[in-house]
């Protein structure tokens, strides 16, 4: 047996403002003419904020929260794009003013 305890092998947590400089670090490979991305330290872990650019039309912000598990494992890069590329498909369609589905429609 060796001398090291268990609990040096664990990794240490990260903190706030790292998970929040990685996640800005991943933001900023991505360009959209129509959307802005940028993140915050929210309660819970790092909210994402998608914004509509486009002057003269009134669309909410979507935003959606990364957990610190999330971005400090190995895949992280990949499993941001599905879920920043999920969430971009989920705002596109709240903002249809009027579909068949609606109720008021």
């Amino acid at each position: 047996m060796s001398g090291t305890s268990s609990s040096s092998s664990r990794p240490q947590p990260t903190s706030a403002e790292e998970l929040l400089e990685k996640v800005k670090r991943e933001l900023e490979r991505y360009e959209h003419p129509l959307f802005d991305f940028d993140a915050r330290s929210a309660s819970g872990g790092i909210e994402v904020t998608i914004r509509f650019t486009p002057a003269g039309v009134d669309v909410h912000t979507y935003y959606f929260l990364l957990q610190a598990r999330e971005i400090e494992h190995p895949q992280f890069p990949w499993s941001f794009q599905r879920q920043l590329y999920d969430c971009l498909h989920d705002y596109v369609i709240e903002m249809f003013v009027r579909n068949p589905q609606r109720r008021d429609a």
